[in-house]
């Protein structure tokens, strides 16, 4: 295992200051959050999601992310293609010019945060070891696993190969672990928990995996809807003219 790089004497003082200027959340739900580590499973809300995950979440806890914003080699295309590709054609020059501007930042940012680097490659494993030992060191797991592709007004379709991790989690410790639904709701600053969902070792993998994300998905948009009406902060990075209403 690679030995872990030293956290910069300066990222806490970065961390405050962003909180502070960050807007502030309410908190509901926290008593279905389990004792014991657990996976919080909610809608990424572009980039409230990573922001609420490090400032309103329980601390004992890592968030996953994409392995490109920790490597300074590939930060600033991922950024580019996931933050403004969709932009219109005549401006798009000037955001691949601010993704060469910020990329160092994504790095040094999600290098000092208290993240795991998600790869979607041979490498995965990496990623579900190091999970696995966070979660034994007694931490959550926080997961945005939408993708690009639509569902319905709050969320998009999840990718499902997070839940993998639960039956190598049961492997290693015996212990059956929780999936967690969360919405965050930036236009009503809250952040709400819904009950724990437990994964099931005794039904066939495959199985769990559309199981689980089919509860996260129902439980997370019924959150959504229990709340007065907003405007929802999609996956997608759109106009805020195309922003959804909750209902």
């Amino acid at each position: 295992m690679p030995k872990e790089k030293k956290p910069s004497r300066i990222f806490p003082y970065l961390f405050r200051l962003v909180k502070r200027v960050y807007m502030t959340y309410t908190v509901e739900g926290e008593e279905n959050l389990p004792k014991e580590p657990c996976f919080i499973i909610g809608n990424h809300a572009q980039i409230h999601g990573p922001l609420v995950a490090q400032f309103y979440v329980p601390e004992n806890s890592y968030t996953w992310c994409a392995a490109e914003v920790k490597d300074i080699k590939k930060a600033q295309p991922y950024a580019y293609q996931d933050f403004w590709s969709g932009k219109p054609k005549n401006i798009r020059w000037l955001f691949k010019l601010i993704s060469y501007v910020v990329a160092p930042l994504l790095v040094y940012i999600h290098v000092n945060a208290r993240t795991i680097g998600v790869y979607h490659d041979y490498r995965v494993m990496s990623t579900f070891r190091e999970t696995i030992r966070r979660m034994q060191e007694g931490n959550h797991i926080v997961i945005f696993p939408e993708k690009a592709e639509a569902n319905n007004a709050i969320l998009c379709r999840f990718q499902e190969g997070f839940v993998d991790t639960a039956k190598l989690y049961h492997k290693r410790t015996g212990c059956r672990a929780a999936f967690v639904p969360m919405y965050i709701a930036p236009s009503l600053r809250k952040v709400i928990y819904g009950a724990p969902v437990y994964f099931n070792e005794e039904n066939a993998l495959e199985d769990e995996r559309s199981r689980i994300c089919a509860e996260m998905t129902a439980a997370i948009t019924a959150l959504a809807k229990a709340q007065p009406q907003h405007i929802v902060t999609p996956y997608m990075n759109v106009s805020k003219k195309e922003y959804p209403l909750s209902k």
